[in-house]
């Protein structure tokens, strides 16, 4: 029997309409300026998780870059936080398609065996169930890439060594992405989540694993380890796109950051 991990958020964080799904989609990746564009391939990139009207158009901003590899990226390790799951490690899932309004995505189920030999790695469909720091970058890959296979991975309680550890088994040649979910700040003023994010936006540029906690990105477990191996693998790191939801659809007094950035050679 085909095992799916059917959409927990359509409906809530982006539109269930596979119709309206594709135009929300397609209306952000055109409205995204792509200025400034690294002349190489993002090898990865970081994105935020949150409801299209917030953060929408701030991951259009880095998914719009991997056009010119549309043919090229055959293979997406997509990791995020844990949000509703406490979990040591890291979470994969036994599904062998990760589903959409837009369609069924493939797990690539050979290489997350080689993934699950490492002793932090298991496999826990409760911590994919109702995750969306995932699933709402799935929608943003279909759109923009042709066919190809997908690493999910929920991050849990891991240190960046970890993390590192596991991108570098997964880490492959130019067929394959990698793609960090993450918000910035929660819930500050306008002005104070500026100032934050402006940090933030510094340390991932500088690669600074040291200085982002918590407080800064919600992903900041799978945001180090992405940052650690970029370093090894002498990644540069861009920041195109920081805003939070009181530029985009929400008031100005509690605002969440989002950033988008590409790590290219």
């Amino acid at each position: 029997m085909v095992s799916v991990r059917q959409p927990a958020v359509a409906d809530m964080f982006y539109p269930g309409n596979p119709h309206e799904l594709h135009r929300m989609v397609v209306t952000f990746l055109n409205q995204a300026n792509p200025s400034g564009e690294p002349a190489a391939v993002p090898k990865a990139i970081v994105a935020p998780h949150a409801g299209y009207i917030y953060s929408g158009p701030i991951a259009a901003s880095a998914y719009v870059r991997l056009k010119p590899a549309k043919e090229q990226i055959t293979r997406v390790v997509l990791l995020g936080p844990s949000h509703r799951v406490p979990l040591m490690g890291c979470a994969c899932s036994t599904a062998q398609y990760f589903a959409t309004p837009l369609g069924n995505i493939p797990l690539d189920r050979k290489i997350i065996s080689k993934i699950l030999a490492l002793p932090f790695v298991q496999e826990l469909d409760e911590a994919h169930t109702l995750e969306h720091s995932l699933e709402v970058h799935l929608p943003f890959l279909q759109e923009v890439l042709a066919e190809f296979s997908l690493v999910p991975v929920v991050v849990g309680d891991c240190s960046p060594t970890q993390v590192a550890e596991l991108l570098e088994k997964l880490w492959g040649g130019p067929e394959t992405l990698i793609v960090v979910s993450s918000d910035l700040s929660h819930y500050h003023d306008y002005d104070t989540a500026k100032r934050m994010d402006a940090t933030t936006c510094r340390a991932i540029e500088e690669l600074d694993v040291a200085s982002i906690d918590s407080q800064h990105a919600c992903g900041v477990m799978p945001l180090r380890g992405l940052l650690f191996a970029a370093k090894k693998h002498a990644l540069h790191a861009t920041t195109v796109d920081c805003r939070n939801s009181g530029d985009t659809a929400g008031p100005r007094n509690q605002v969440v950051g989002y950033g988008s950035y590409v790590f290219a050679q």
